[in-house]
């Protein structure tokens, strides 16, 4: 079982003026504690659930470029990239960019996005559902043929690109590795079979049914389930004085037998350093071989 931290809230107790350094120090720490994925939401408002919009937010990309200057092996990305966020060439080029400053660590987390607060507050770009899904697929596909031999046009639907051209090219190979977040059987999960090499569920009594249905979906594409992570979202709470690891480690044995290879999620506290340091003695090593 692989452990990767989310970090969604960047409301800390000594403000933004100290955030860089503390924010520095959280990913080093992940980083040396053997975290195999460090990530950011791709909100520009907190969401509700964690917090009232008005808490401060990061950033994205521009986030994880300086967190890839403060570590060495774990892989970047977003949970997840509303896809209609950015335009598909650019978000290539932006992931790309990650990619080779990073000496190859970053990852394209994306999805169909959903928050349309603010999306309407900030004037970002927000068509209706079912155009969400259109703009998501076409994402995946130009992504794709960006991080691919050719630079030749893209002629879809709702995007047009006249030359796909990409340099330079990504590190990693054969690309990027791509998580699709969310469950949605009928469009999520088969994009999922098409182009991803990850899923991002959420836990819940129908989490089974999902990676069942993503089974059926890889066998339609003729794709092998196996290929794909199976990552869930995870809390992670060790308790003050660590006291807690023992629950977290039950908590991810029971994903492993769903069949979850990766959790990825919260660390409560992050900022005080200590509770990554407790999941990474007393978690990470327990779980490694679930």
């Amino acid at each position: 079982m692989k452990i990767g931290l989310q970090i969604p809230d960047f409301t800390w107790p000594n403000g933004p003026s100290k955030l860089g350094a503390e924010l520095a120090e959280v990913a080093r720490t992940a980083d040396s504690a053997g975290f195999n994925r460090i990530a950011v939401m791709d909100h520009v408002f907190q969401i509700r659930g964690v917090g009232p919009a008005e808490h401060e937010m990061l950033e994205a990309y521009t986030t994880l470029g300086y967190l890839a200057a403060h570590t060495s092996r774990a892989k970047l990305l977003t949970l997840v990239t509303g896809a209609v966020y950015r335009s598909p060439g650019l978000l290539a080029k932006i992931v790309t960019t990650l990619d080779v400053l990073s000496g190859g660590r970053a990852e394209l987390g994306v999805g169909a996005a959903w928050n349309e607060d603010e999306a309407r507050a900030l004037g970002l770009f927000f068509p209706p559902v079912a155009e969400r899904f259109e703009h998501l697929e076409e994402t995946l596909q130009i992504c794709l043929q960006m991080w691919s031999d050719g630079d030749g046009p893209y002629e879809g639907r709702r995007h047009q690109l006249a030359r796909t051209l990409n340099s330079p090219q990504a590190l990693s190979q054969p690309h990027p590795p791509i998580m699709i977040g969310g469950g949605g059987e009928k469009k999520t999960l088969r994009f999922v079979a098409r182009y991803g090499q990850a899923c991002n569920l959420f836990p819940g009594p129908e989490v089974e049914h999902k990676l069942d249905v993503l089974r059926a979906h890889c066998e339609a594409e003729g794709r092998d389930y196996d290929e794909i992570e199976k990552t869930c979202y995870f809390i992670f709470d060790p308790g003050e004085k660590g006291e807690k690891t023992g629950e977290i480690v039950d908590g991810l044995g029971r994903l492993a037998e769903q069949g979850f290879g990766s959790a990825l999620g919260a660390v409560a506290g992050v900022w005080k350093i200590a509770p990554l340091e407790a999941i990474g003695s007393d978690v990470i090593p327990v779980v490694a071989d679930l």
